[in-house]
């Protein structure tokens, strides 16, 4: 039990520091002292007082949580690693985490989808490459298996190829396909993938064409 014997703002007028019986016991924002009606020679009880407690780290949890979600969708492994960063308990983690997914805002099938769509449509990679890359973001395998049901190893490569082989230089057939065959390798391709794209790209560039080091073929007349 403690006596309120100062409510102070802080600098920045959103938390105030409380004090009880003449010392320093915590701050709270400024929102949860108006709308729980805290003043000065208000008697708390133990049970108030960690109640208060507890509902504001809640508070400053889900707001560290919603700003980490607005620049993108995450999974729920990236969203605790954050948390814990940020050193909030794991309780307070649970409280929030679960009342993000009532909401649908922290969805694991749903990011793992968004993240495949994501890498197929500006990054194509093999199929392995972004069950590594799921797996990594701590989302489970049934997950996993469901987002990345879709991709076509073959198309994705194509994809792949079909676009950094505008930028890529090379004077030879060898050098072109070591160049072109190291960049599919590095997205997870396997042999026979590669091997069947590095062939369509060449007959699509023409074996006669071969371009100077520094010319890019595809930006011909």
């Amino acid at each position: 039990m403690g006596k309120i014997t100062a409510l102070r703002e802080t600098k920045g007028g959103d938390r105030i520091n409380l004090y009880l019986d003449g010392r320093f016991a915590f701050s709270l924002s400024a929102h949860l002292v108006s709308s729980e009606g805290l003043k000065c020679d208000q008697i708390l009880t133990e049970d108030e007082i960690d109640s208060l407690a507890n509902s504001d780290r809640y508070q400053r949890c889900l707001m560290v949580a919603v700003s980490f979600l607005s620049y993108r969708p995450r999974s729920t492994s990236e969203l605790r690693t954050k948390l814990q960063r940020r050193g909030f308990d794991r309780g307070t983690q649970a409280k929030v985490m679960e009342s993000l997914k009532a909401k649908g805002l922290l969805d694991d099938a749903a990011f793992a989808q968004f993240w495949t769509e994501n890498r197929e449509s500006f990054s194509p990679r093999s199929r392995s490459l972004t069950r590594m890359e799921l797996q990594k973001k701590g989302v489970s395998k049934e997950a996993i298996t469901q987002a990345v049901a879709s991709i076509d190893d073959a198309d994705s490569a194509y994809r792949a190829a079909g676009s950094h082989v505008k930028s890529m230089r090379w004077s030879d057939r060898d050098q072109f396909r070591r160049r072109l065959g190291g960049y599919l390798q590095r997205r997870g391709f396997g042999y026979a993938v590669v091997e069947a794209t590095l062939e369509r790209l060449w007959n699509e560039v023409g074996p006669e064409a071969k371009p100077t080091i520094g010319i890019n073929i595809f930006d011909r007349p």
